[in-house]
């Protein structure tokens, strides 16, 4: 990766990942682009006003800055996908089609996020494994499946370079959730620190994988910069870090907050889309392919998230 575009660079990951690039590859060689106008992202580097369903525009902005590889971050999230199927499947698959698309025209490489919403309640629940059937029942997760299908296509058929992660779900300190079902898992940080409660749409024994942001970020650079010839897989790689239930976060958050209390009010969308997803990846392709290893475990990351956090709302 030398020249590097972003389009959907003002999401949850993107925010986050544009500057991470940015300190490794220069602020320079990493163009940022959303459908909007996203404080902060023009501030160190290149960013512009692009909507990623318009491949001329994609095409244009590829050529403009001699763009090498594309991240295609561009989603609706789960529960959010779930409120409009329809909007979440063009916006979804409209973006990474475009992205293939100009990849293919300009010779690019292409990444693009999945996810754990890719499986679905057929798929084994425990150690879920790299290649096993996958019948999600959201938009969200189908649009998923049929992303990495359509990537493999794209590298068997016209030799483009394209790698993926099937990202559990993401806890960041500095970004806040975008209606996925693993929410929770970020705004309990919040209340517990402003209200001492939180109030958890998830039942309270749903186990999910979850993996903090610089481990996110960190796996997604490991990936792209992996050597080739030792990817068997490529589209996409399952990635673990660490599973819990709400009850467990609790518990880790009382052992800071001892007067923190939970209760639960069951969204019946989240606790579906839940009760569908793996309650853990296997995630040893990732390891022996490109030698991943998850750096932050939920205590780590707790005291980190309590800590950031309490800052941030100060």
């Amino acid at each position: 990766m030398k020249k590097i575009l972003i389009v959907g660079a003002g999401g949850q990951i993107g925010s986050e990942l544009v500057p991470y690039l940015r300190g490794i590859y220069g602020a320079e060689n990493v163009v940022a682009t959303d459908v909007r106008e996203c404080k902060g992202l023009g501030d160190d580097g290149p960013f512009e006003v692009l909507d990623a369903l318009n491949p001329t525009n994609m095409a244009s902005a590829v050529a403009r800055h001699g763009i090498d590889t594309i991240f295609n971050l561009v989603a609706l999230l789960s529960a959010v996908g779930e409120r409009n199927p329809q909007m979440a499947w063009n916006i979804n698959m409209g973006a990474l089609f475009n992205s293939l698309e100009v990849a293919r025209q300009h010779h690019c490489a292409v990444f693009t996020p999945s996810s754990i919403g890719a499986f679905g309640p057929t798929s084994p629940k425990d150690m879920t494994p790299q290649d096993t059937i996958m019948q999600p029942t959201t938009i969200y997760g189908i649009c998923k499946v049929t992303g990495e299908l359509l990537s493999n296509y794209y590298h068997q058929k016209y030799g483009i370079d394209t790698r993926s992660i099937r990202f559990p779900g993401i806890i960041s300190n500095k970004t806040l959730p975008g209606g996925g079902t693993t929410d929770y898992a970020v705004e309990i940080y919040y209340e517990a620190l402003r209200n001492g409660h939180y109030t958890c749409a998830v039942p309270h024994d749903v186990y999910m994988d979850m993996i903090y942001m610089p481990d996110a970020l960190r796996a997604i650079v490991e990936l792209m910069e992996a050597d080739p010839a030792k990817l068997k897989h490529r589209n996409s790689f399952n990635l673990a870090s660490m599973s819990f239930t709400p009850d467990i976060l609790a518990a880790e958050i009382k052992r800071h907050i001892p007067d923190f209390t939970i209760d639960f009010d069951i969204d019946p969308v989240k606790e579906a889309i839940a009760n569908s997803w793996p309650n853990q990846l296997d995630d040893s392709c990732a390891r022996e392919e490109w030698g991943w290893k998850p750096q932050w475990d939920i205590s780590a990351m707790t005291r980190d998230m309590l800590e950031k956090v309490a800052m941030k709302l100060k």
